[in-house]
């Protein structure tokens, strides 16, 4: 990258004293670009300029105030929940932590049932006292049986039957992703378990914790170093042809960065409508589902989750949508063919790493994004060490670097 100005030089100078230019240019202020960021410039010693198209760091991980005072999350509840003490202990280092294992219910037939079905569930709904052995028996004697597991469909139905499929899945996956679960890739349904016990957290992982003062004071400090420069409400190329750069992470949509020349890939989009109610408690857990009323998936209650003390209180609707800010890559056989074109052409550029969710068209979990970016990071500093040695293993290690 050789066009510059003397604005951008300025700017350079100002950001990085005594050098021009950067060595990586990270695309979007995100888990997966702020992970990296941090990585490169502490253990690296890397120049790295951070270029986020929103007026905030953090992603769809950022939260704030909100007028009355209330922490939120405005693009939806983010629940962290990991079982790797890595990805734990690395997070650690830019935030303490509240433990908070997230409850989730479902308003069904006029009640609020614990989700994932349980124990309590099945004994609730139709009015049993099931022990935890009986209730085994009677998922048993329900579910229809599959000979092969393909859509998100056969997963529910194959594990508690038609009944409770209609009930908890049904409904609100053709709301969620706009088609019914017979259409979808089973993944999408085989996330939620099942379970026969009393459990009635919402995850089971190891780690279950909220940053104690948000995401957005834990992403300040992790790009809180002298060779980090963040440049908020901007797209990567108003500057790319301007400032000086060495490689390229990408963590935005794949197809954009290619420009759809090989035809958009789909996404689910979700719109918030956020409210506050002057009362200290709005409903009994973090999120109730609405699977089967109203045209809203879920609504979350932000104080559960954050544990903050206030007189009054916020909750988000969610209302799925087809056009929007991209969340949920669709998970079908010819998405994923057509993500593979894309992916080519992503193996084919060596100063480019495509990293996290929207680059990679799959759906992460924060921790799992926070993973593939340290894996990231591993694959890069083998590029480095490859290059400062100059032996023969720069070149698998640059294909290493590319995540692939």
């Amino acid at each position: 990258m050789d066009k510059s100005s003397d604005v951008m030089n300025q700017a350079v100078s100002a950001a990085v004293p005594g050098q021009r230019g950067f060595d990586y240019l990270i695309v979007g202020a995100g888990f997966a670009g702020s992970v990296l960021a941090e990585r490169l410039a502490r253990e690296q010693g890397q120049r790295v300029l951070v270029v986020e198209k929103r007026p905030h760091i953090g992603g769809n991980a950022y939260d704030r105030y909100d007028d009355a005072g209330v922490l939120i999350h405005p693009y939806g509840p983010h629940i962290f929940h990991t079982n790797s003490a890595d990805i734990f202990e690395y997070l650690s280092r830019f935030t303490e932590w509240r433990p908070y294992q997230h409850r989730v219910l479902g308003s069904v037939d006029g009640q609020l049932l614990p989700i994932p079905i349980n124990l309590d569930t099945v004994n609730k709904l139709y009015g049993l006292n099931l022990t935890s052995f009986q209730v085994e028996e009677f998922f048993e004697s329900v579910a229809e049986k599959k000979t092969e597991i393909k859509t998100s469909e056969d997963v529910v139905v194959n594990k508690v039957g038609r009944e409770l499929y209609n009930k908890f899945f049904r409904g609100y996956t053709r709301k969620q992703w706009g088609m019914d679960p017979s259409e979808l890739d089973a993944s999408v349904t085989a996330r939620v378990p099942t379970r026969t016990n009393r459990d009635d957290r919402y995850f089971a992982d190891t780690f279950q914790a909220m940053p104690l003062h948000g995401y957005t004071r834990m992403f300040e400090k992790m790009l809180d170093h002298p060779n980090i420069k963040v440049m908020l409400n901007t797209d990567y190329r108003e500057v790319a042809d301007l400032l000086p750069w060495k490689h390229m992470i990408y963590t935005g949509p794949i197809d954009s960065f290619f420009n759809f020349k090989h035809g958009k890939l789909p996404y689910r989009s979700l719109r918030f409508q956020h409210v506050t109610v002057p009362q200290e408690q709005f409903q009994p857990v973090g999120t109730v589902n609405y699977p089967n009323d109203y045209g809203y998936t879920r609504i979350s209650e932000f104080k559960h989750i954050t544990g903050q003390k206030h007189p009054s209180t916020s909750v988000v609707y969610e209302y799925p949508c087809a056009e929007g800010d991209p969340y949920y890559p669709v998970p079908r056989p010819e998405n994923a063919a057509l993500y593979r074109l894309y992916e080519a052409e992503a193996d084919a550029m060596e100063n480019v790493t495509f990293v996290g969710r929207l680059a990679t068209y799959k759906y992460y979990n924060m921790d799992q994004v926070v993973g593939q970016a340290l894996a990231a990071f591993k694959r890069l500093q083998q590029r480095h060490a490859a290059a400062e040695t100059g032996t023969p293993a720069l070149q698998s290690a640059r294909a290493a670097a590319e995540g692939r």
